[in-house]
Formats: structure tokens, C-alpha cells, sequence
């Protein structure tokens, strides 16, 4: 599956669970470790979790296991690497520490809304 594609399937996952502001950096031109990274917040450490467990579990279920993941004892932030797409779930205060989004300025980022929507917002 291409990476922006596989990026869009794990946004419905998080959005399932309730995460929020989701926005998917493009590393594509700036790095060669991954395509992408799929960022979201929750709210709490069960609601990370939650999201984590979810995106995990539903793509083990397609056939698709995560190469490395780390954070879940603290559940703060959680990493799921799936090579070309890693997936940051962070509680909204370590998300704002960690500022990724401030970190990789220069590239190219989408603000996803619930598929429920329908469209996708750009920047």
C-alpha cells in the first residue's frame, strides 16, 4: 500500500478513538527514515492507550505488524513505527513540549478531519 494511503487508514483508526488534531508531516524530500509522520493528541493516558492499542491491533488483524513501538509505559507518547509511516499519539501537554510539528517546519503538513467529514484540510 503507498505510504499516504497507509497514512489516511491509520487516521481512521485514531479518529475511531477519539484522537484529535491529527496532521500528517511529509518527510518524503527531508529524511530517509520514514514518509511520513502521523501525529495526533488525546487527552489522557488511557485515551493514548486506547488510540495505540487500536491502530496496533486493527492493522495486526490486516496483516500488517509494527516493526517498533515504544512509550507505553508512560503513555505521554506512544511511537508506533511502521517504517515508512511512524505514528505519534501524545497527550495534548507533551505534545506541545515535543512541538514535531515546530521541529519538521519545513515540511510540507495536512491537517486531517474525521473521515465523517469527509475532506481534509491543507496548509
Amino acid at each position: 500500500m503507498e505510504s499516504k494511503k497507509f497514512s489516511y487508514l491509520i487516521a481512521e483508526k485514531i479518529f475511531s478513538k477519539k484522537g484529535y488534531d491529527v496532521v500528517l508531516i511529509d518527510l518524503r524530500k527531508l529524511a530517509s527514515f520514514a514518509d511520513y509522520f502521523l501525529i495526533c493528541s488525546a487527552d489522557s493516558d488511557v485515551q493514548v492507550k486506547a488510540i495505540a492499542d487500536e491502530v496496533e491491533k486493527s492493522l495486526k488483524d490486516e496483516g500488517i505488524k509494527c516493526w517498533h513501538k515504544e512509550g507505553y509505559t508512560a503513555l505521554k507518547w506512544v511511537l508506533l513505527d511502521y517504517v515508512d509511516v511512524v505514528v505519534h499519539v501524545f497527550q495534548r501537554e507533551s505534545r506541545l513540549f515535543y512541538n514535531l510539528e515546530k521541529l519538521w517546519g519545513d515540511a510540507p503538513t495536512e491537517n486531517l478531519v474525521d473521515p465523517v467529514l469527509k475532506k481534509a484540510v491543507k496548509k
